[in-house]
This record gives C-alpha cells, structure tokens and sequence, in this order.
C-alpha cells in the first residue's frame, strides 16, 4: 500500500523573494499546490488521469497560517495528506517545515472535482468505486493544529482597486488562477504591513473570472488586526474573499 503522505522538497530561489527577503505568498502557495497534484497523480487521481474521464480539481477553500516565512537559500519541506473526503468536497492538509525538522507553517484546504463540460461538482465517493477514501489520513493519525476556514461578513467594505483579467492572470481552465487571486489581494497592502510578515491567510473561490473581467477588490478592516477582502467581477458576482493578518 502506497504511503499516505507525500513530501515534496523545494528550495527557496532569489528570485522566489519578496524585498524582506521571505518567500512570496504567491510562490509558496504555488508550492502547496504543486504537492498537492503530485500527491494525487501518484495515487491515480492527478488532472491527467481525470482530464480522460472529462473531470477536474478546483481549489474551493485555502488557509495558510506561518509562525515564519522561508527566506532566501532555504531548503524546505511540505508534507500533504487528505485529511476527510466527503460526497462532494475533500479537505487536503500540509505541513511546511525547514530542512531540519523544525515547523514553519500549516495549511488547510478544500477541493471540489468538477465535469469540465457543466461544471457541476461530481460525486467523489461514487467515482472509482470510492478508491480516494483508501488515501485519507485522520487528525489523529496526523495533526494540522490551525483553525479551520472562518466565515466573511461584509457590511459596508471599500473599493480600494479596480483592474481588468489580463493574459498572465490566466491559467491551463482559461479561468483566473487562484494564486493570481492571492497576489492581487497582497497588492493592496503596505510596505509597512507586508514588512511585518504574514501570519495567516484564507482564502474562498466561489466563482470563475476569465479574460475581459473587470475584477474589483473591496476592503474592510478589523478590529482585531484581520482584513477582510472582497472581490467582484463586472462589479456584481462575488469570485473570491480572503482575510489577511500580519504579524504584530
């Protein structure tokens, strides 16, 4: 029986670095993801065995909390298990760690398979026979202790920005990449903010933007130091919100 959790090691590029010298949220949740499609293509539920069958990955829900950023020349290790599966959402985990051991961070995640042709959810316990279910590993067996996804109430938010879907916001679905979203969220914040360093960040997908949106990003602060972000397309449809807090 293949192992369970899967260990992909990364090495942190000068070029991955933002101006603190720590690893870009965007670089390192594209990391994550990565260890993600690598975990499940080992295991037969990759996007190319689905993408036969006319099914797909989509990241639903992510949340990233760092007790410390990897820096410039560091070699570091995510570790990825599926934690539950349910009928039609599965909850992914990760770890991030120095070489050495010692933990840097913790991510949760859920994901939905779709029909690439409705772009209906799919029913995951029904497909292969419910094969996915022989992957997944309990919180007893391995521990993620972060919070799990919190909700978003916007009451009166502020639009702080406006930009049109451009070609290099664009992924392999013809659909805004989700670490896109994260990147232009981050775009919104200070020098002195980013500076602290991030702590945490959640982030939910619930619709597409595709080439030719206008993608508008409003803020609402927090009195307990989060920042809350939402963001529409063509200034109707909520595609994604986020919260983001910095280090003290």
């Amino acid at each position: 029986m293949m192992e369970k959790i899967d260990s992909h090691k990364v090495f942190v590029e000068p070029f991955h670095v933002d101006f603190t010298g720590r690893i870009f949220m965007g670089v390192l949740g594209n990391h994550l993801l990565n260890a993600a499609g690598n975990h499940s293509s080992r295991r037969g539920w990759g996007i190319g065995a689905l993408n036969e069958t006319r099914h797909t990955w989509v990241l639903s829900r992510l949340s990233v909390e760092m007790t410390e950023m990897p820096r410039q020349n560091e070699h570091i290790e995510i570790r990825t298990w599926v934690e539950s599966v349910m009928k039609l959402f599965t909850n992914r985990n990760f770890s991030i760690h120095r070489a050495d051991g010692t933990p840097l961070g913790y991510a949760r995640s859920v994901w939905a398979m779709i029909d690439i042709e409705t772009r209906r959810p799919c029913d995951l316990l029904s497909l292969y026979n419910g094969d996915i279910l022989n992957y997944v590993v309990s919180e007893e067996e391995n521990v993620c202790p972060i919070e799990g996804h919190g909700r978003f109430r916007f009451r009166d938010p502020e639009l702080v920005r406006t930009i049109d879907v451009r070609y290099s916001d664009i992924d392999i679905n013809r659909h805004v990449n989700s670490i896109k979203y994260m990147e232009h969220i981050l775009d919104l914040f200070s020098c002195e903010e980013l500076e602290r360093g991030l702590h945490r960040l959640e982030i939910a997908y619930k619709a597409e933007s595709r080439m030719g949106d206008t993608l508008s990003f409003f803020v609402q602060r927090g009195e307990g130091g989060e920042t809350d972000v939402e963001v529409k397309r063509n200034g109707e449809d909520t595609v994604c919100q986020a919260r983001v807090i910095f280090n003290e």
